[in-house]
């Protein structure tokens, strides 16, 4: 973005400090003879570091509110310095957070979804392209529509893996992709879809009232990775909300091999789906924290 239609100055109450010029990723700004900043590149990439930096406030963001407007909360401004805040709460919050698959009926109000989603666009991005895509599906209804499609979906994928010739043709010369399928997921899927028909029993959402998609444009420098940073801002305040989620991995897998299934969303071609969050009022309650698989880093220099 050409930085002299994106970045204002307000340089009668510049001291020249500086700090813009140490933050800014793109080079955008020098200070002049008069000791004053002004804008010399020829891009900027909307980070706001010079906007954070600035302690005389001289500098604004064209592209960039300074608020979000959160509608269930009111938000804080302030920047919570390095080695400020409260880690063992954080850390305390981040294994509380539990994949949930007991849902109430409950439906989650639109405001506390569509602020999930500006938490969302909190995180981090490549090149700080912020090229996230958030679809919602509000209501239980429509949750049960989508689940409908997937179902569909899968009801002939099963029918396919069921077929040894296809299998053998898929070992020969697809990498043996529908029988790894088959040996793995196959009668799972089969005894879901049998509740799903013959019950409406919600083995895929589990009975969510709402779902969250997240996925990127073709313009992101990292879309997966973008889209999965803005989907952990997502679970982690839910989980404050009161609501639970579960990450839906059949569904996205659904949704990158059946292009019916974005269609049907209204969802555009050149965008992808990296995530579908089922989310709900939590029906079920812990009482502590449960232990992680030990993990041993790697160094490699050493």
């Amino acid at each position: 973005m050409d930085p002299a239609k994106n970045v204002n100055l307000n340089i009668k109450h510049c001291t020249g400090c500086g700090l813009c010029l140490y933050v800014c990723p793109d080079s955008v700004f020098e200070i002049s003879s008069e000791k004053k900043v002004k804008i010399v590149g020829e891009k900027c990439i909307s980070c706001g570091h010079c906007v954070a930096v600035c302690p005389e406030h001289v500098i604004a963001i064209s592209s960039l509110p300074e608020l979000l407007y959160f509608k269930s909360f009111t938000e804080k401004t302030t920047w919570i310095s390095y080695g400020e805040g409260d880690l063992a709460g954080l850390v305390q919050l981040l294994r509380s957070r539990r994949s949930c698959r007991n849902f109430l009926s409950k439906p989650v109000p639109k405001d506390l979804l569509e602020d999930l989603v500006k938490i969302g666009t909190t995180a981090p991005s490549g090149t700080n392209s912020q090229e996230w895509i958030f679809s919602i599906l509000p209501a239980r209804g429509d949750v049960v529509k989508f689940g409908d499609k997937i179902a569909y979906f899968y009801k002939r994928l099963n029918k396919k893996a069921k077929n040894p010739f296809l299998r053998l043709y898929a070992k020969l010369f697809l990498k043996d992709n529908l029988g790894r399928y088959y040996r793995r997921y196959y009668q799972t899927i089969a005894s879901g879809l049998k509740e799903w028909d013959e019950e409406r029993k919600d083995r895929l959402f589990h009975g969510a009232t709402a779902a969250v998609l997240v996925g990127s444009t073709c313009n992101a420098s990292c879309p997966a990775e973008d889209a999965m940073l803005a989907t952990q801002n997502i679970l982690i305040a839910a989980h404050l909300m009161g609501l639970g989620t579960c990450l839906i991995g059949f569904a996205v897998e659904a949704m990158k091999q059946d292009k019916t299934l974005k269609e049907f969303l209204s969802i555009q071609d050149d965008h992808s789906i990296y995530a579908v969050i089922a989310i709900g009022y939590p029906a079920e309650k812990y009482v502590k924290v449960t232990g992680r698989k030990s993990v041993t880093p790697h160094y490699p220099f050493l």
